[in-house]
């Protein structure tokens, strides 16, 4: 089968799922100013329908996976699900995105079912300052989980940071050194204006003002990036154990070599975070559709997908949707 392909000749083989909007956490540049109404079960992907969106989507050359949320482990069965995902032949990556507040109780069943990868979303290493962000004081959970993860072979550990003036820039360089001295690869990343949150654009810390200070602790050096990274600039530091990275959605538009898709709970396709335009694709499945309309869906989705965003810094506009159900 032809490989998916848009407009701009960027090859697309990465599919970001996001298999429920629920989380545990209550996370202020997440949740919406005013309470909404969560799916329900009948709402979101059945697992045996996403596992057919992904089997088409592999032979057009999909071939890297992420499974998010909301938070993914708060659904059941979850960790079936991915060992399903990892048997499909032509998956060469499949990684899970977690708050970590239950990855210790998961972590078995998660190296079982074959992920390799963890990422974990913390935005604090202080206790106090994690329940202000998150609503949970679930600090000790989540860092308990971090060093299992590590303890159990996964490889790499990734702590995303979100970076927000007022909230955790002062946090900047302890999550630095933790590079320094643990194999984590930190990644400091720009805060995204999607949805209704706690959190205004003006507390937006871009990646150069971010970059300096974290360069105060030492000369950075450039690590080159693999096959199945992401957007990251890599970094580290002469003798640290693992690694920086900086995530510039806003600064520095990676949009020319973005090869994304995403999957949300409720089953519409989205060529891009930042942009509200979707495809459904639940209602066709539930109707009985081909395999190769599910293929003609995609291929309208990668039809919207534009050149860039233009979430600017100086712009007002905003994509509306709530994160946690695009599953970042």
């Amino acid at each position: 089968m032809e490989k998916f392909k848009d407009r701009y000749n960027r090859n697309l083989s990465y599919l970001r799922i996001s298999v429920t909007d629920r989380c545990n956490l209550r996370c202020r540049y997440c949740v919406p100013l005013t309470p909404v109404t969560m799916l329900s079960h009948d709402d979101i992907l059945h697992y045996e329908e996403v596992l057919r969106i992904v089997k088409v989507g592999v032979g057009h050359g999909i071939r890297k996976v992420r499974i998010t949320g909301g938070e993914p482990l708060v659904r059941k069965g979850v960790c079936g699900f991915l060992a399903e995902i990892n048997r499909i032949e032509g998956i060469e990556d499949i990684s899970l995105t977690t708050n970590g507040v239950l990855l210790k109780e998961y972590i078995d069943e998660i190296k079982e079912a074959g992920v390799k990868r963890i990422n974990i979303s913390l935005d604090s290493l202080d206790r106090d300052n994690f329940l202000k962000i998150t609503g949970r004081d679930n600090f000790e959970k989540v860092w308990e989980g971090i060093h299992l993860a590590v303890e159990k072979g996964f490889d790499p550990v990734k702590i995303n940071m979100v970076v927000i003036k007022g909230l955790n820039d002062h946090e900047i360089l302890n999550f630095a050194e933790l590079s320094i001295h643990h194999p984590f690869h930190i990644r400091f990343i720009e805060y995204m204006p999607i949805g209704e949150a706690h959190v205004d654009k003006t507390q937006q810390l871009l990646t150069p003002e971010t970059k300096k200070i974290v360069g105060s602790l030492g000369e950075l050096v450039s690590v080159e990036s693999g096959k199945n990274d992401g957007p990251a600039f890599r970094y580290k530091f002469k003798n640290g154990r693992g690694e920086l990275g900086f995530i510039s959605p806003i600064s520095r538009h990676f949009c020319s070599r973005c090869n994304r898709l995403r999957l949300t709970a409720n089953g519409m396709l989205r060529s891009c975070l930042l942009s509200d335009d979707q495809v459904d694709l639940k209602t066709h499945l539930r109707n009985g559709c081909t395999d190769e309309k599910i293929s003609e869906l995609f291929l309208e989705s990668i039809n919207h997908k534009q050149r860039k965003h233009h979430l600017e810094i100086t712009e007002k506009q905003a994509v509306s949707t709530q994160m946690n159900a695009i599953g970042g």
